[in-house]
């Protein structure tokens, strides 16, 4: 109850584990069969629409078992999605697919940019394999993909099969309407699948390696494909109990359900974005626009002060009691002593801004740590004091900077002004 309304609550995704085995099964293999009978028309009408022999069209009825491993593949068909993935040992794809005892099969979707030549081309590929004569009623790819077509794969597949070339996958949202609807994901470490994997809610594709040859990538995640299929996917499924359910299958059924939908839905994306940006810019807003706009003349007014008298800043020293060895959780002391001329410490922030030393000497990846005001030297300069957290080994760096400060300021480093030791 109330999951629609509530989406985001793992406390309702916990339920799940209130159904039983026994209905929750019951149901995905009716869904399963729905969209088996959906292909099947599909097929037909896209044999005939190609000017197929009618003892073809008919034979569209015999394609994909109900009762079958059904996994699906469905997206635009860019090449770094290498939707031909599966398809670099069909010996072995061969005999995952012709087995009387275990069988699997494949449903593949999807267009590609009508300029894109690359994409065309795999699905010709993908095409060719489909309709040789021993894949031919195992692997089936359906051309127009579109919205009712993406439904009726996500409800009915008990896999996801999603293998982009790591780094290009922006996101994978087909992957995310999978999990609420029974299904489980079979993808590699990238885009979205990182965050949400665990080991227990769906499967890993390779470990997230990657390699200078591409050839090589593709021919170790192939075979970690081919693996997870033959040694994980292929037995759980078809371990059954007395009643014929697969127990352990149905258990991870229920792990996708309660880890993946309350944190990957929009709802909780739109909740986030209103407690964390839309709310708070309203209050700003208000704010800003109050009393004629006196907020906003005061903080304008301000920038302009400072941005006029920003290039009297120097950072004069910078001294720190270094010990002969830092050890992981020391911290490095830093003093450094600030030449303000006419702007007030309270306009100012100084900062350690420190991290990791690439080879060509730079800072990798920053933090940065608040220094103090401690006093006013007798030259005029002011003087603050902090410290460099040393959290980890390694070649380390820190420099000092001076940035804006204002209660009503937002970013310091949006406006252009950083002075820098």
């Amino acid at each position: 109850p109330a999951w629609f309304d509530s989406p985001d609550d793992p406390r309702v995704w916990e339920r799940v584990d209130d159904i039983p085995d026994a209905e929750l099964w019951r149901v995905h293999e009716r869904r399963r069969e729905r969209m088996v009978a959906a292909v099947r028309t599909r097929l037909r009408a896209q044999l005939g629409r190609r000017g197929a022999p009618p003892a073809e069209v008919r034979a569209a009825e015999e394609v994909l078992d109900p009762e079958a491993l059904t996994i699906g593949f469905a997206r635009r068909f860019a090449p770094y999605k290498r939707a031909t993935l599966l398809f670099r040992d069909l010996d072995r794809l061969r005999a995952l697919v012709s087995s009387r005892e275990r069988p699997i099969q494949f449903v593949f979707a999807g267009k590609s940019h009508p300029a894109d030549g690359a994409g065309k081309e795999l699905i010709k590929q993908v095409a060719v394999v489909c309709n040789r004569p021993e894949f031919r009623r195992r692997i089936v790819f359906l051309e127009n993909y579109d919205m009712a077509l993406a439904r009726t794969m996500v409800r009915g597949v008990d896999v996801w099969l999603n293998n982009p070339l790591r780094q290009h996958e922006a996101s994978g949202t087909s992957g995310m309407k999978v999990p609420p609807n029974g299904g489980l994901n079979l993808s590699c470490l990238d885009g979205w699948w990182p965050e949400a994997y665990n080991g227990d809610n769906g499967w890993a594709i390779g470990d997230g390696r990657l390699f200078d040859d591409l050839t090589y990538q593709d021919h170790i995640e192939s075979e970690s494909l081919y693996t997870l299929l033959e040694r994980e996917i292929v037995p759980l499924f078809y371990d059954r109990s007395a009643d014929n359910i697969p127990r352990n299958w149905v258990r991870r059924i229920k792990n996708s359900l309660k880890t993946i939908c309350p944190a990957f839905s929009m709802h909780r994306v739109l909740k986030e974005y209103q407690e964390g940006f839309y709310h708070p810019a309203a209050q700003r807003y208000g704010a800003l626009t109050a009393q004629d706009f006196a907020l906003a003349r005061s903080l304008t007014a301000w920038k302009r002060r400072l941005r006029e008298r920003w290039h009297n800043i120097r950072i004069v020293q910078v001294n720190t009691d270094t010990p002969g060895v830092l050890k992981v959780g020391d911290a490095l002391p830093l003093r450094t002593s600030v030449r303000l001329g006419e702007i007030s410490p309270d306009d100012i922030a100084v900062e350690a801004y420190y991290g990791p030393v690439g080879v060509d000497g730079r800072i990798m990846g920053g933090q940065k740590t608040a220094m103090r005001h401690v006093e006013v030297g007798a030259n005029g300069e002011h003087v603050f004091e902090g410290a460099v957290p040393c959290g980890r080994s390694g070649r380390y760096g820190y420099a000092v900077r001076v940035v804006p400060r204002h209660a009503d300021l937002i970013d310091p480093y949006t406006q252009g002004m950083v002075a820098w030791g």
